[in-house]
């Protein structure tokens, strides 16, 4: 029988949601318009040329702040440096491909198996719940929405809504603070080892780690307390 903190902290994408399991299938529709648009286009080399900018794009701390407060916006000025970087002068097809990716990235976003009931078991025993997740007001308040996830919350803490995102320590004092717990009777999940594990476990949370890709820990700094494959774990025992 597991035991549970008074509280947990919990992220929302890739942790509740699949968030990006999808990803790879969402780029080939957008690499599909361009190539419906521009025949003889190479493929191979545009979808390169994409991960490319992206690596580049989102390994900068600061680029990576301001780029998920407005994806869409980040997503065009992406393909715009990939279309100039294939000598291809097309904005609107650039806008194009851009909108179509976030398009099915957002109609392709699916609940974990399990997640609802895991969320219905941790209510039943008593824990007080919070969410922290990063990104837009609207875009993450709308996937909270969809899927009917604030109800199972004492409180969510949004970066675009509250000002400020993981793993700026205000984050995790809110919502200690609005569910009236110590860090020491608390855990934090999630899926980003730095954002949602290592900083709370810096306050003195329990950190627990989801490696749904199942990457494991090698090459990476720190360690969390406990790891698992999926959030549903944290119930089973």
């Amino acid at each position: 029988m597991a035991s549970f903190p008074r509280a947990i902290l919990i992220d929302l994408d890739d942790t509740l949601l699949d968030d990006t399991s999808y990803a790879n299938g969402c780029w080939a529709d957008a690499c599909a318009l361009a190539e419906e648009r521009l025949p003889g286009v190479d493929i191979n080399l545009l979808r390169a040329t994409i991960d490319s900018e992206n690596s580049w794009f989102w390994s900068d701390p600061e680029r990576h702040r301001s780029g998920r407060l407005d994806l869409r916006a980040s997503t065009r000025a992406t393909l715009e440096r990939v279309f100039a970087k294939l000598g291809i002068d097309d904005t609107g097809l650039a806008h194009a491909v851009a909108e179509t990716y976030r398009d099915r990235r957002q109609e392709r976003s699916i609940l974990f198996p399990g997640a609802t009931d895991a969320l219905d078991h941790l209510r039943a025993e008593g824990v007080r719940l919070g969410m922290m997740t990063n990104g837009a007001a609207d875009v993450q308040r709308a996937k909270i929405e969809r899927f009917g996830l604030a109800r199972y919350f004492d409180h969510i803490v949004i970066e675009g809504e509250f000002g400020a995102g993981k793993p700026d320590r205000r984050v995790y004092n809110t919502l200690l603070s609005a569910l009236d717990v110590t860090a020491d009777d608390a855990w934090a999940i999630g899926d980003n080892l730095e954002f949602d594990v290592l900083a709370p476990m810096q306050m003195g949370l329990h950190g627990i780690w989801v490696d749904s890709r199942e990457t494991g820990l090698d090459g990476l700094d720190g360690r969390p307390h406990r790891t698992v494959s999926a959030f549903t774990e944290i119930v089973a025992g």
